[in-house]
């Protein structure tokens, strides 16, 4: 198999140059870059993409790391993401952080394998995250606050949504509300949580219980957090859940004790991912432009790469939307 030091020598040039040549750099010239392009056809010489993105100036690939790939959440995130991506005759990676500083996410960060990167991933530390960042190796995190000139903001209005939520429950007359929130480490919990507990407050209605962080944003987290309220024996009137995915996990554990949803009791989630339309009943929920993050995150990078100045951070508004599952 022919190697870029065959090619180099063929073209009579250096392998530096054969490797500029090769990747579309603007350092040579036109008639410089035919000739080894002549020399790697006749020689049928293929490049090895991985080494060869680890030389070459411009990867024309972005990466998208998540704490999940599968979850309802991440689908129309990585589609505003994608699209974008593509619009830019850009390749986009998708990989999960599983596995912490040694996953292949770190990696990608640490050994600039992509042009830039966007971050939606709680075990991706604040400290990986500042130390990867640098001038011309753009990243863009959702989901947390780090103060760093090279990282670069978007994010929803948690609290103002966890705002909403609660106050549309306090005027359907609800004075027991209960929050099930998710990861400790997460920022948006966190935020959904202060809206909640500032709705309260202006309120003078106190907490139902300290269930913030159970949940875990799934399903089954959802689900166990609520088998735990029922466990109690003193069910509130409504429950704010801090994502669909808990809510719906919610909904099934109210079923299968033959608690009906909002006649016994009213229930709120977050996010407005497409299930929460079709489950029963329809869940009422605060809807986030998923899809419009993930595009704007994309698009900041693209405006840093192209040499624009941005701002530091984006934020983007929430929307209650009503169905069934509050009476």
């Amino acid at each position: 198999m022919a190697t870029i030091k065959d090619v180099a020598k063929l073209a009579g040039v250096a392998v530096s140059t054969a490797s500029y040549a090769l990747n579309n750099s603007t350092r040579i010239s036109a008639a410089t870059k035919q000739r080894v392009e002549e020399a790697a056809r006749t020689l049928n010489y293929k490049k090895n993409g991985i080494a060869s993105d680890l030389k070459r100036t411009r990867t024309n690939t972005i990466a998208l790391i998540l704490s999940d790939l599968s979850g309802p959440y991440y689908s129309e995130l990585i589609k505003g993401v994608q699209d974008v991506t593509t619009a830019n005759g850009y390749d986009l990676i998708a990989c999960s952080s599983i596995g912490g500083p040694q996953s292949t996410a770190v990696k990608f960060l640490r050994e600039k394998r992509v042009d830039g990167a966007i971050i939606l991933a709680n075990n991706i530390s604040d400290q990986i995250t500042i130390e990867s960042a640098q001038e011309g190796f753009p990243l863009v995190v959702l989901d947390r606050d780090i103060k760093n000139k090279n990282v670069y903001h978007v994010e929803v209005d948690n609290e103002h949504g966890g705002y909403i939520a609660t106050e549309y429950l306090i005027h359907k007359g609800f004075r027991n509300i209960a929050y099930i929130g998710g990861p400790k480490d997460s920022n948006d919990n966190k935020k959904r949580f202060r809206g909640y507990l500032n709705a309260l407050k202006e309120h003078n209605i106190s907490a139902y219980s300290n269930l913030n962080s159970i949940g875990n944003f799934t399903r089954e987290g959802g689900y166990k957090a609520t088998k735990l309220l029922i466990a109690r024996g003193e069910l509130p009137e409504a429950i704010f859940y801090g994502n669909d995915e808990m809510a719906i996990g919610g909904l099934q554990a109210f079923k299968d004790h033959q608690i009906t949803i909002p006649e016994d009791i009213s229930v709120i989630g977050f996010d407005d991912i497409q299930l929460s339309e079709y489950v029963s009943p329809a869940l009422t929920t605060i809807k986030q432009p998923k899809y419009e993050a993930g595009a704007l995150a994309v698009d900041l990078i693209f405006q840093i790469i192209e040499g624009k100045q941005i701002n530091e951070k984006y934020t983007l508004s929430t929307e209650l939307v009503e169905r069934n599952s509050v009476k």
